[in-house]
């Protein structure tokens, strides 16, 4: 399966539309910043208008107030045209208006706003706009986390037409048990691929890019894993589609029976209804991170990667990889790199300073502050070469169920896959190079279009998914280009 664009010139029409504008926005942005700018004047003599309209209003000088604020709307109205146009504001167009302004201005500095009150008047206006920005803040944190973990219509349309086929197209059951007992499903001269998801075409996007980029792509083994709801879509899809001739076995979590209560600490949390309530529930605290309260972050899938020597007991070594990336490079080479007997072999994330081991864990515990430094580097969950004979012989899975354990009342740590991990695989993670797996494209606009290219895997974590509308636009192509929309599904449901 090659590339494919995706041939929708209404959207190119409005990115460019977009990119039109935002570089009228920054030339404006420019214009405001410059020193011997009218622009730059207007919106300071706006500013202290603006304080004064709330003195005068408070002295009850109702006129005066809205004198100003009349002048206000005429410096906004201007300023407005001068960023749609981006044509710079003219000494015709300001002149009266600062003029006016300056003479209303000193008006109210001449009849009782003296220096003292117009201080404290400010003072508390500034800490009531922290506030609104802050409130500000976190409704945008939740609208944003909304939006990503919303299914579009579209996907949703996918899913739909695709369970039909399932349902209604018996060759296509009949196939997929033909190929539940392939050899190749546990053949370890292979390059065996594990992804766990319920997003059909993001799973797909993975798939596509890893094979079209493979040197010999009959060679790859993927072991997919997704929930009930999304078995019959998930099979139909990869059942009707040609991936290069790799083998692609899909399986149903929810036939996992030995992944109970029981067993798993994770799964006797999730049906804690304490739990379920403040994960999935409603919950009215702004003040907590929204992105904490997104169930993903507690959804079993997610949780999936802790299993995977149980859940393929006869492989030695796979691939995982996260349904939020892209493969760019021939992902083979690494199964010959040595791991140096670790278990996890990883792409190191603490250039910054925000990525080490404090950041993600409760220091304050004893039980973490006792066992781990605190300056020890992070590293990148989502792109993992996993040795399942280190696993085995480490015991990891053991040490995750301690850990679930020991965070039960989530005191070690907040949410997450990351945090246990970094626990578990603690002295036995081996440093990739930072090529093979580069981070950031769902939430970073400035990456370096070079570190970009030069990566073996490109990775749309943060909340601006590629399949979703509120994807940067600079990085969306890059995910496009693996999605096939001459397919009839995906013209009658995505393009559409």
């Amino acid at each position: 399966m090659g590339t494919y664009g995706t041939g929708d010139f209404p959207l190119q029409e409005r990115n460019a539309r977009v990119e039109h504008f935002a570089k009228e926005s920054l030339n404006f942005t420019e214009e405001i910043l410059s020193v011997t700018s009218f622009s730059r004047q207007l919106a300071q003599q706006m500013i202290l208008a603006k304080a004064y309209v709330v003195i005068a209003k408070e002295h009850n000088n109702l006129h005066l107030a809205w004198q100003l604020s009349s002048k206000i709307r005429s410096c906004q109205l201007l300023l407005s045209k001068a960023a749609m146009t981006g044509e710079p504001v003219t000494l015709e167009e300001a002149e009266p208006i600062i003029k006016s302004l300056t003479a209303l201005i000193f008006k109210a500095q001449d009849i009782h706003y003296d220096i003292a009150t117009t201080i404290v008047t400010m003072k508390s206006h500034i800490l009531a706009l922290e506030e609104r920005a802050n409130a500000a803040t976190v409704q945008s944190a939740v609208f944003g986390q909304l939006a990503a973990e919303a299914l579009p219509k579209s996907l949703h349309c996918l899913n739909v037409k695709l369970v039909s086929d399932w349902l209604k197209v018996p060759s296509l059951q009949e196939l997929s048990d033909e190929r539940k007992n392939s050899p190749r499903l546990t053949d370890n001269n292979l390059y065996h691929f594990c992804i766990f998801s319920d997003n059909v075409l993001a799973t797909s996007a993975v798939v596509n890019s890893t094979v079209y980029n493979a040197d010999h792509p009959k060679q790859l083994v993927f072991h997919i894993v997704t929930n009930g709801i999304n078995y019959g879509a998930m099979q139909a899809w990869f059942l009707s589609n040609d991936f290069k001739g790799a083998t692609i076995e899909v399986q149903n979590i929810e036939e996992f029976h030995w992944l109970n209560a029981s067993y798993s600490p994770t799964v006797k949390q999730l049906q804690n209804p304490d739990s379920r309530t403040f994960y999935f529930g409603l919950y009215q605290d702004v003040s907590a991170d929204p992105k904490m309260r997104n169930p993903k972050y507690l959804y079993l899938l997610n949780h999936l990667r802790f299993y995977i020597p149980e859940i393929y007991p006869q492989l030695e070594k796979v691939v995982f990889l996260d349904d939020d990336l892209v493969v760019q490079k021939d992902l083979t080479p690494l199964f010959s790199l040595d791991l140096h007997g670790n278990v996890n072999g990883a792409v190191e994330t603490c250039l910054e300073a925000f990525h080490r081991y404090y950041k993600y864990l409760n220091f304050s515990s004893s039980i973490i502050s006792s066992r781990f430094d605190p300056q020890a580097c992070a590293w990148a969950f989502g792109m993992n070469v996993f040795d399942l004979v280190a696993w085995r012989k480490a015991n990891v899975t053991a040490r995750y169920h301690y850990w679930q354990e020991q965070n039960a009342d989530g005191t070690l740590w907040k949410l997450g896959t990351l945090p246990p991990a970094l626990l578990c695989f603690y002295g036995l993670t081996e440093p990739l190079d930072r090529r093979w797996h580069v981070l950031g494209l769902g939430y970073d606009l400035n990456i370096d279009n070079r570190l970009i290219e030069s990566a073996a895997v490109i990775h749309f974590n943060g909340n601006m998914k590629p399949w979703l509308k509120v994807a940067i636009g600079r990085y969306k192509p890059l995910w496009d280009k693996y999605i096939n929309q001459s397919l009839p599904h995906l013209q009658n449901c995505v393009l559409s």
